[in-house]
């Protein structure tokens, strides 16, 4: 996959922002890096839109900015210009598409039909932007085109928000969703950028979706895991069920037959996607430990653990 659309897929939320100023770009693009959402669609049906690509291109380099709304070779020209990393359009104009496609520009079309798709992958094209979203079908309506049109991701944008994405999310044809929740112009105009990092932060907390699954104890040997477990199935109720490495108490609890990963065991928390939880601790500086790491038939990163412990417990990353 082209690198910038890897990034936007180890990020899975793409912010659409409309700016009335060039004096709003670098306060909004430090509020997006701040809330650890590092990418920003400007919109180019403002006059605002060329000097504040070049402002964010030029300032933050830790910021994926790219154009959108891109309707004209012309528009594409002055946005690449101005430093776009990628375009996004509302339709599927072909005469867009195709300059876009001849010059390595990444370009996402909006579609909502299948004669759309078809015309992207006549043109190389396997990530295409799903508009408006809800309006044309939502989740529903993708997974329709998955039968026909498997090898093809999606951004769908127009009706997403912070309540409805994990569900798009989820959905292992959804490259990633673009929204505008966090960064609306009332916000911008009032010059609330802290308000942007939070909400930025929330989504991407929620994009995530961290829940506890379980807490796995090492033992010294399969005798003392089933004894432990059997202590705890006789006090709370939770059931035994034995396993080849490990030994459950209910759901919550894994006692380890041997000394594994972790000085005292391991925590397991689960999340709507691996690849991006590991890509969000890169950025936070924490890597994952590779002979650790097993992937599932398309590849897709299932289990994981961090090299990092905490209260002598490794961390487990599994897919929700």
């Amino acid at each position: 996959m082209n690198a910038v659309l890897q990034k936007i897929a180890d990020v899975g939320i793409v912010p659409v922002v409309r700016l009335d100023t060039p004096d709003q770009a670098l306060p909004l693009g430090r509020a997006l890096i701040e809330g650890r959402l590092p990418v920003a669609e400007v919109t180019f049906r403002t006059d605002a839109a060329e000097e504040s690509i070049k402002r964010m291109t030029a300032e933050l380099p830790a910021l994926l900015v790219g154009a959108g709304t891109v309707t004209t070779v012309e528009q594409a020209k002055r946005a690449v210009a101005a430093g776009a990393k990628f375009l996004v359009s509302p339709g599927f104009n072909p005469t867009v598409v195709k300059y876009c496609v001849d010059n390595d520009i990444p370009i996402t079309p909006g579609i909502n039909s299948p004669s759309q798709i078809e015309q992207g992958l006549e043109l190389g094209l396997t990530v295409l932007k799903f508009f408006p979203a809800e309006q044309s079908g939502g989740l529903e309506m993708l997974k329709a085109f998955a039968g026909p049109y498997g090898s093809v991701k999606y951004i769908p944008t127009g009706g997403i928000s912070v309540k409805n994405m994990v569900d798009y999310l989820s959905y292992p044809k959804i490259l990633a969703v673009g929204g505008s929740w966090m960064v609306k112009p009332e916000l911008l105009a009032a010059g609330n950028y802290a308000e942007v990092t939070r909400l930025c932060r929330e989504a991407v907390m929620t994009s995530l979706g961290f829940e506890l699954r379980h807490l796995g104890i090492n033992e010294p040997d399969g005798d003392a895991a089933l004894k432990d477990a059997e202590t705890m199935e006789k006090l709370f109720g939770f059931s035994v069920k034995q396993g080849n490495s490990s030994h459950f108490a209910g759901v919550g609890f894994e006692f380890m037959k041997t000394m594994y990963l972790g000085k005292n065991g391991h925590i397991a928390i689960a999340t709507v996607s691996p690849d991006r939880a590991v890509a969000y601790f890169a950025g936070l500086g924490f890597k994952t430990r590779p002979e650790t790491e097993k992937r599932d038939a398309s590849g897709s990163l299932a289990v994981a653990y961090l090299e990092v412990e905490i209260g002598g417990f490794a961390v487990h990353l599994v897919r929700k």
